[in-house]
């Protein structure tokens, strides 16, 4: 059994929820259709030519990219232009391309956790916050036979975080007070007469971006025909997510040892360095993409090195005077994300017992020539 296109991405929305994006960014579905079972998906950093003939090759109707191929609008496609033709073959072979990219840069367990795993980064923090969730406060007045029923819906949806605590709730008896009218199906009581009940009032937190989920999971464990609850909007934030990782190395390295490191960890065989070698680096920061602009938040964070790629001229300029050494990978380093995205929809298809096959992409696509 094939996984539909819906189902696909909702394991994709899970690791990089589409929220979590910069409002500048264009991420989703760009191109095709999510309305059909999905043959394969090919997991890929970029979508040209020979990525799409790789989709084609292995059977593959979804591609899920992290760089955008509609970045900004468009007025017309023809089919006589390069990206013209590649959107053609991109329809005529049925193959439709989403975008996961800032989300994916900020979420946790995404690709920059995976960027400051393979430098050997330590318990990484966000550089930039650009997101903060917003809380409510969930109550609800349930039966005392229904209450743990009720409360295990409610926690297991994913409600009741705080900080590293989870299924964090507070509980308090009381009385309920109720006539069932005409048209009624009363779980409790009679129609037309008062009824005095037992209850249990629960009060959890749930972010913003799951307060839907949640509701829907308390409706579906509660006996009442008519549920009584509130959700209040609090001053206090949740979590935030940001771009970039920076923390502490293992051990002091020099900056010369740091950048072989960055060579094998990131799979790059040159990279471009700005700073003394032999300065000690005791506390790493790295940002996938082109993250040179964020070097004073780097350096508020106590870094001694960024390592983020496309650094231009005059920012390397500016670093080194402010006492930052950087490390320049290139752009391309985020291929990391192939493999990771890959294992981590397979996974989750095979756990649902999907035929769906799921490949990394092997293309090289890399514009750049290191002679």
């Amino acid at each position: 059994m094939f996984a539909k296109g819906q189902t696909v991405i909702g394991y994709m929305e899970q690791l990089a929820p589409k929220h979590l994006a910069e409002e500048w960014d264009n991420v989703g579905l760009q191109l095709g259709s999510l309305q059909k079972e999905i043959t394969g998906v090919l997991v890929a950093l970029d979508v040209n030519d020979a990525v799409v003939d790789e989709a084609i090759a292995q059977g593959c109707n979804l591609i899920i990219a992290h760089h955008a191929i509609i970045f900004r609008p468009i007025k017309g496609i023809q089919t006589d232009t390069p990206m013209g033709k590649l959107y053609e073959k991109l329809i005529k072979n049925d193959i439709a391309v989403y975008i996961s990219h800032t989300n994916l840069d900020v979420a946790e367990g995404g690709m920059n956790d995976w960027m400051a795993e393979a430098l050997g980064i330590l318990e990484g923090a966000p550089i930039k916050d650009i997101h903060t969730e917003q809380l409510s406060k969930l109550v609800v007045f349930v039966p005392k036979d229904h209450h743990q029923k009720v409360l295990d819906a409610i926690l297991n949806a994913g409600a009741g975080w705080i900080g590293n605590y989870s299924h964090c709730s507070f509980n308090i008896e009381g009385y309920g007070t109720f006539i069932p009218r005409e048209g009624s199906d009363p779980y409790l009581g009679e129609k037309g007469k008062l009824e005095r009940a037992e209850e249990i009032r629960i009060e959890t937190i749930v972010p913003q971006p799951i307060r839907n989920k949640v509701v829907q999971a308390m409706l579906k464990a509660h006996p009442y025909e008519e549920v009584a609850y509130d959700l209040y909007s609090m001053d206090l934030k949740g979590r935030s997510f940001g771009l970039g990782r920076v923390g502490k190395l293992k051990e002091p390295v020099t900056l010369g040892q740091f950048v072989e490191t960055v060579k094998s960890g990131l799979q790059v065989d040159q990279v471009r360095v700005v700073g003394d070698l032999n300065r000690p680096i005791r506390k790493a920061a790295v940002m996938g993409g082109s993250g040179a602009k964020y070097y004073n938040s780097a350096i508020f964070k106590g870094a001694d090195v960024l390592v983020t790629g496309d650094i231009d001229y005059h920012t390397a300029q500016d670093a080194f005077l402010a006492g930052i050494t950087l490390i320049d990978p290139g752009h391309n380093a985020e291929k990391i994300m192939k493999v990771k995205v890959a294992e981590w929809i397979a996974g989750k298809l095979a756990e649902h017992k999907y035929g769906t096959a799921v490949h990394a992409s092997k293309v090289n696509t890399e514009p750049f020539a290191f002679l």
